[in-house]
């Protein structure tokens, strides 16, 4: 299995605050655990956007599971612990974690957007 590089470098990002302008900030957390079955990437993470305020408007983490879509009415169905929060009441639908270049590409991309958004309310 080819080793994920990137994952140095969001674990180096660990505890960064990044100021986005108009009072919006970021937040990054990543530290190793062990590989498991519900973190086969050896990462916990917390990737957070906040408004002015403080309250969480855009969030990816694997803090804990999340069921999939009601659209897979299937038995045993997998949690998914790698997820997204896509909105401050959002309590989180999976995200599909590639590596930890793509994860950062995805936040950053949904970062953008949202702050896109706000600024043209």
């Amino acid at each position: 299995m080819k080793r994920d590089t990137a994952i140095d470098t969001l674990l180096d990002l660990h505890g960064s605050i990044l100021d986005q302008g108009g009072g919006y900030w970021i937040k990054l957390e990543a530290w190793q655990v062990e590989i498991s079955k519900e973190i086969p990437h050896g990462i916990r993470y917390s990737l957070t956007l906040h408004e002015p305020y403080g309250k969480r408007i855009l969030g990816y983490d694997n803090a804990h599971a999340v069921k999939p879509p009601k659209k897979f009415k299937y038995a045993g169905r997998i949690l998914a612990y790698d997820h997204k929060h896509r909105h401050v009441s959002d309590k989180g639908v999976p995200y599909e974690f590639k590596d930890a270049q793509q994860l950062m590409n995805d936040f950053f991309a949904d970062v953008d957007r949202v702050l896109s958004e706000v600024k043209k309310r």
